[in-house]
């Protein structure tokens, strides 16, 4: 799983989850499902976020430590 910063970054801008959809060209059930970590990005959906929010895709989304620590491993 993927943590995310999407919340609070919204939040942050005082946007609702439709607003920020439109801006990414998504549905508002997408953004629902990227905040609850039930959706996993894609690619270009993850880019339209980080130039939306004026921010690396690395400092919006945290993967998960095991995952990190398998990757290393193999």
């Amino acid at each position: 799983m993927i943590a995310n910063r999407l919340p609070v970054l919204r939040a942050e801008r005082r946007w609702s989850q439709a607003e920020l959809a439109d801006r990414i060209n998504v549905s508002r059930q997408t953004v629902v499902s990227l905040e609850s970590g039930r959706y996993e990005p894609t690619l270009k959906i993850a880019m339209r976020l980080a130039v939306v929010f004026g921010q690396s895709i690395e400092e919006i989304f945290t993967p998960d430590p095991a995952d990190i620590a398998r990757v290393r491993t193999e």
